[in-house]
């Protein structure tokens, strides 16, 4: 089974139509931009694409439509119903997705660990020739530990890997006691604040971004001077350290509840015009808010064009 968790994969967000519908094609075109720049695959449907408020029909066209347009897709399982991302993981297999992120079950039973092994069991068993990925993030409530990941694994040889949202201390528990027992599973660093401390310190095989839908080349940079400072490059190590500190408030944007609202904003500062709705009406940035946003972007994007100048290890990794 090959396993599509490398690289760098942007969280895809769900661009709107006026009526606040879902906008596929506009998704397609977002998808194929994010590929012809260097990403391996996108996510569809997990907290980016804002899959609570989407129908499951709903997600499922999204996934479908970037299957038949060639995108690599990885397909996000949230659901509040057990019976909804086992459906849905179902689907991802018939219509050929690249994979699944296999998110806990949420409010019902969420800290419960027996329904949350029962819970991924249904979902593993649903699409067996595709490779996945369990979610871990303090948003859903729930911490997959050691045991229960390799009890899985030894059932459901499509269990690959882990992507871990928490911060520096998740991570390096990811790293210690999962990912490095077995060379066959892989690490995922899930949030853009700790990209190089878990492609260096914890041996992550790529990272899962927000901001990268908005930046794309400066997150695969990023990336890349962090696989090189894990081979030992003293260089690469001090610039990608300079890249991530620049970019932080920027990457923090993924940590609040806020992050969908942040990202689509960038994206309309982009040009990107299909991004300025939400589905709900009422989800909008304060002025205050926006206006941070702004002038973070801005500083950031004067200081990479400065940055960038000094070529060296960076001219090879761009």
């Amino acid at each position: 089974m090959p396993n599509i968790f490398t690289g760098t994969m942007p969280a895809l967000m769900t661009p709107c139509k006026k009526d606040r519908s879902p906008d596929f094609d506009a998704l397609v075109k977002k998808g194929k931009e994010m590929i012809a720049a260097g990403m391996s695959a996108v996510v569809y449907c997990g907290s980016m694409g804002d899959w609570p408020l989407l129908s499951d029909e709903q997600r499922m066209e999204g996934v479908e439509r970037l299957v038949e347009a060639g995108v690599p897709v990885v397909v996000g399982t949230g659901a509040v119903n057990s019976k909804s991302a086992t459906a849905l993981a179902a689907h991802a297999q018939k219509v050929g997705a690249a994979g699944l992120m296999v998110i806990p079950r949420v409010l019902s039973r969420g800290t419960s660990a027996i329904a949350q092994k029962n819970h991924f069991k249904s979902i593993l068993n649903a699409a067996p020739d595709v490779p996945a990925i369990i979610y871990n993030s303090p948003v859903y409530g729930f911490a997959t530990r050691a045991d229960l990941f390799f009890a899985l694994r030894a059932e459901h040889p499509n269990l690959v890997g882990f992507k871990e949202f928490g911060g520096k201390e998740d991570l390096r528990y990811a790293a210690e006691h999962i990912t490095s027992q077995d060379d066959q599973v892989t690490l995922m660093v899930g949030v853009d604040t700790e990209v190089f401390h878990g492609i260096v310190n914890c041996g992550a095989t790529g990272s899962i971004t927000g901001i990268g839908t908005a930046l794309p080349k400066e997150a695969l940079l990023l990336a890349t001077l962090s696989q090189k400072a894990a081979t030992g490059s003293s260089e690469a190590r001090k610039r990608a350290l300079e890249l991530e500190e620049a970019m932080y408030v920027l990457s923090s944007f993924d940590e609040g509840t806020d992050l969908v609202l942040y990202y689509k904003h960038l994206l309309v500062l982009n040009g990107e015009e299909e991004y300025r709705l939400h589905i709900n009406e009422t989800d909008a940035l304060a002025d205050a808010q926006r206006n941070y946003c702004e002038q973070q972007y801005a500083l950031f994007r004067t200081w990479f064009a400065d940055w960038v100048k000094q070529g060296g290890v960076i001219a090879e990794c761009m």
